[in-house]
């Protein structure tokens, strides 16, 4: 088993004033060589978003890119006539393919806090795609939800990507414990609340990258919530 720490205290940050962010690998003005990607996890951001600002429209290509919002609501428009809000419970996927504009606003009176992950695709220049769905939180207490999966091996009420990916989040209750099976290498990142994973004790925001091993044990040690990023690391 190989595992790779990354505490919450050790991402980059950007204040742009209307845009907090944290980086947890080399993003716009952040860069670090030893914190490029975990696999095909390109990008984790953790974003707070202040009330009547946002995202200007911006391109991306080659990338597939998923919104989860911890809290309040994010206004979405594309120019594959997308218009629409993505709030707590829902995740947004984008496949930019081989092109797309986009841009994401607070409309609301209260800052925004959502995660943002680009994933590298599989394939280069697909058909941009764009999905966005609201998931039961009752599917996910003391067990594993799937909210994305690959395209071809799509697990049933899951959005899918352009890569051999997968993304799952768990609310946990204080002293439960499971197992996590790999399906490639996985990144765990703790949103909330504190769990152990392969010995490791990880506290809010914390993340560990674990790969080359069949299955970890999780524990809360704290009511918690739990976002794993399966990927290829080869």
């Amino acid at each position: 088993m190989k595992t790779i720490i990354h505490k919450a205290a050790t991402r980059g940050f950007a204040n742009h004033g209307w845009l907090k962010s944290y980086h947890t690998f080399s993003f716009a003005g952040y860069h670090n060589p030893e914190r490029m990607n975990f696999g095909m996890l390109r990008v984790l951001n953790d974003d707070i978003v202040q009330p009547k600002m946002g995202f200007g429209t911006h391109p991306h290509n080659n990338m597939e890119i998923i919104s989860i919002p911890i809290s309040g609501a994010l206004s979405h428009k594309d120019s594959m006539n997308n218009q629409r809000s993505i709030e707590v419970g829902e995740v947004q996927v984008m496949s930019a393919g081989t092109g797309l504009t986009h841009s994401e606003f607070n409309d609301g009176t209260t800052a925004v806090n959502f995660l943002q992950l680009w994933i590298f695709p599989e394939k280069q220049n697909v058909t941009p795609y764009y999905n966005q769905k609201k998931f039961d939180e009752n599917e996910r207490k003391n067990q594993f939800q799937a909210l994305v999966s690959p395209k071809d091996k799509q697990i049933e009420g899951s959005l899918p990507i352009n890569q051999q990916g997968y993304i799952f989040m768990i609310d946990l209750e204080e002293g439960f414990e499971t197992s996590y099976e790999l399906k490639n290498g996985a990144y765990f990142f703790l949103i909330d609340g504190e769990v152990s994973i392969a010995d490791e004790t990880l506290e809010k925001r914390d993340a560990i990258g674990i790969y080359e091993i069949n299955k970890v044990i999780v524990k809360a040690t704290k009511e918690s919530k739990l976002l794993v990023i399966d990927v290829p690391v080869n």
